[in-house]
């Protein structure tokens, strides 16, 4: 991929340290677990989860783990009801994170302090929900208090995520000369890698003109643009490191204002990556060019040409011409687009398994708008 010069960032908006980090190399995820991906899945978020996690420690060859982190937004199955059917009688560290795929990289970052401080030997990491049949996030509900200002947005049209950025993903396809055809590209790359992915939800191929006949939800984006909704539960555990077991290498997490705040945003397509992909190179003794996987968070398709620009890993300038040879190493399972959505957390189960397969290092990034997370994780 070609790598470009870093865009400029504000010193107050950066991550804390930009220096290798204590836990670097000294923790690796040793097992991988999901449940299967539906559209109803005909049971609870616990379920889900617990088929998830022991899939996951079966893998790692335990039974029971030290830790527990999960993160969610109201829709998840709680740690301590985890650690009840798990038939932990006592249990260590443990922590519910609210958020969602802007912790999908960073929650590893948690775990691998755990394990290099010694606080734990093994931390499982899970995210539940069910998606799709149960809790969506496709819509906004009238509320008081905290996030009470959206309800002054909403008749004018934000009824949703998928509104709100589809006002940046206009501003940032007009910046860039973008069109249609290359968030078609995105989408069609997506579906052509799930192909061979036998978890995902959608594994059907996607002509150009299948993709034009999409109907539009919020322009520039059609229903292909935006990510699927789904039930299903991902897991992972972390530990020391062991032949095999990808290390954890550098995680940051953080942002600034931007199109998740746009009353205060001086750029509305700024997203994370831009205050991100500095210090997370810095803090890993790494560069761009130096990736040979990306999990890119891929909520709606505009949001991967964005990503490859601020994480170094397509020149700004090549954008237009180049965007269909960057994708042929983006989420070859598919990612949120075809494979389905667990919060981010099945894109960051597959970077482990890209590096464990034989890649290079990989790229997994978390995604809210201007704030979010990323890690990169190496081949033991």
């Amino acid at each position: 991929m070609t790598a470009r010069h870093a865009l400029p960032r504000s010193a107050a908006s950066a991550p804390t340290s930009t220096a290798r980090q204590a836990f670097a190399d000294k923790a690796a995820v040793s097992g991988v677990g999901m449940s299967a991906i539906s559209r109803a899945s005909g049971t609870t978020p616990l379920a889900l989860a617990l088929t998830a996690a022991r899939a996951a420690l079966a893998e790692a060859g335990l039974e029971k783990p030290d830790a527990i982190l999960s993160y969610h937004l109201n829709d998840s199955a709680p740690v301590l009801y985890v650690a009840r059917a798990l038939g932990m009688a006592e249990i260590g560290w443990h922590n519910e994170i609210y958020g969602g795929g802007t912790q999908c990289a960073s929650i590893l970052g948690d775990a691998a302090m755990l394990v290099a401080s010694g606080v734990a030997r093994s931390v499982l990491v899970y995210r539940a929900l069910n998606g799709r049949s149960g809790q969506r996030m496709n819509a906004l509900g009238l509320k008081l208090g905290e996030g009470a200002e959206e309800q002054f947005t909403h008749p004018y049209g934000m009824a949703g995520p998928v509104h709100q950025f589809a006002l940046a993903a206009q501003r940032y396809l007009h910046d860039r000369g973008l069109t249609e055809t290359h968030l078609s590209s995105v989408v069609r790359r997506s579906r052509s890698n799930a192909l061979a992915n036998p978890r995902a939800l959608v594994r059907k191929p996607m002509s150009h003109a299948e993709y034009l006949a999409e109907p539009v939800i919020a322009a520039p984006l059609r229903r292909a643009d935006c990510c699927q909704e789904t039930d299903a539960a991902c897991a992972l555990v972390v530990t020391a490191p062991r032949p095999g077991a990808p290390l954890i290498r550098a995680v940051v997490r953080g942002g600034g204002p931007g199109c998740s705040t746009m009353d205060r945003a001086e750029d509305v397509t700024r997203l994370s990556g831009h205050y991100l992909a500095e210090p997370l190179y810095a803090a890993a003794g790494m560069k761009p060019s130096d990736v040979d996987v990306a999990l890119l968070y891929d909520a709606y398709s505009w949001l991967v040409p964005r990503q490859l620009e601020d994480y170094g890993l397509l020149a700004r300038e090549d954008l237009a011409d180049g965007l269909d040879e960057a994708l042929a190493r983006v989420n070859p399972h598919g990612g949120l687009l075809s494979e389905g959505y667990v919060h981010g957390l099945n894109n960051t189960a597959e970077a482990v398994r890209q590096v464990r397969a034989g890649s290079g290092p990989a790229l997994v990034t978390g995604f809210g708008g201007s704030y979010g997370s990323a890690a990169l994780l190496t081949p033991a």
